[in-house]
């Protein structure tokens, strides 16, 4: 189970990184939330996805019997989820705005704040 996560969790960085360098603004979006769901995928896999009893120590104990499930890792992604959702709704509404104001989502059209007489910027090396 974990070898099939690692390779879908390296398929949604390689989706993510390519839809990132698009030069529509709506793809690189969808990229960013990609690789949001990828980085928590990668979390909860270092986290073990095997299943293993609750971290509960019984009454009359004072350590844990074998091997136990962490809730770190479960806590943190919870945490990351909401971030990254209020980072894409945030995102979202500023490419609506940007597309409303300059009528394109395309970002080599997007260059309002370089000078008319001049030619483009270097685009390659």
């Amino acid at each position: 189970m974990e070898t099939a996560l690692t390779g879908l969790v390296g398929l949604f960085y390689a989706v993510s990184i390519y839809m990132m360098l698009s030069k529509h603004i709506i793809r690189v979006l969808l990229g960013i939330a990609i690789f949001g769901n990828a980085v928590n995928m990668t979390i909860f896999t270092a986290g073990r996805v095997l299943r293993e009893v609750p971290p509960i120590i019984a009454e009359g104990r004072t350590a844990l019997d074998g091997v136990t499930a962490n809730p770190l890792p479960q806590a943190l992604i919870l945490t990351a989820i909401v971030i990254s959702f209020s980072f894409f709704a945030f995102l979202l509404v500023l490419a609506y705005r940007a597309y409303q104001e300059l009528g394109t989502d395309n970002t080599d059209e997007m260059r309002i704040a370089e000078p008319e007489g001049e030619g483009l910027p270097p685009l390659g090396y």
